[in-house]
């Protein structure tokens, strides 16, 4: 099964990745792990390039093609071969992040993005998705406390740096593809401490796992 974590900056997807493994772990599944960008070798120095600040000025359509490159990469020698293993990948974002950050919030074409999905990453589609929803103020203030206090490095800040307005289309972006596949999107509320938000989660993976 291949399981991705989608939210806005500061939504808390990280900190869920070890509780759903060893959730997982603990009923005898094998499990793997992984982020985007920068979930394999090449990938890390793709991910050097988006999330630096010094950036800033990264033309969108450049931005999206790193982030294609980035994903070919990851599906081709990570994801794919621990799928085939029968192993249960865990993703921090997916294809689902590249559609609301450079379609829905930047105005690329979404239509395009998801064609460049379909012929280069090989329509790939996560089995199910947790979106943390949580207020773009209340996200981008935790990220911010975590950059400050060592927990993030400000390297890779670039998103953070983005006006407030920005983060909103990013969560509108993904609550409108929530609506549109109430299927596989599983919604958390992440605007609760972290074990209220951990026991929502493993209540979502009982039902997935039953």
């Amino acid at each position: 099964m291949f399981i991705t974590l989608e939210g806005i900056e500061g939504a808390g997807k990280s900190c869920q990745i070890k509780n759903i493994v060893a959730f997982l772990e603990a009923r005898g599944y094998d499990c793997v792990t992984s982020r985007e960008p920068g979930g394999t070798p090449i990938g890390a120095q793709i991910r050097g390039v988006l999330l630096d600040p010094v950036n800033k000025d990264m033309d969108a359509g450049t931005e999206l093609l790193l982030y294609v490159a980035d994903r070919v990469q990851h599906i081709r020698t990570f994801i794919q071969p621990h799928l085939m293993a029968g192993r249960v990948v865990v993703c921090d974002r997916f294809f689902d992040a590249t559609l609301v950050y450079q379609g829905y919030a930047r105005g690329l074409d979404k239509d395009l993005i998801r064609r460049l999905h379909q012929q280069v990453c090989d329509n790939l589609q996560p089995d199910a998705t947790f979106l943390f929803d949580v207020a773009p103020a209340v996200g981008l203030g935790r990220a911010w406390r975590q950059i400050d206090n060592g927990g993030r490095t400000g390297r890779e800040s670039r998103f953070e740096q983005e006006v407030l307005a920005f983060h909103q289309k990013v969560r509108d972006g993904y609550l409108d593809l929530a609506r549109r596949e109430p299927h596989r999107f599983h919604m958390i509320d992440a605007a609760q401490d972290i074990e209220s938000v951990r026991r929502s989660v493993e209540q979502v993976l009982a039902r997935l796992f039953s």
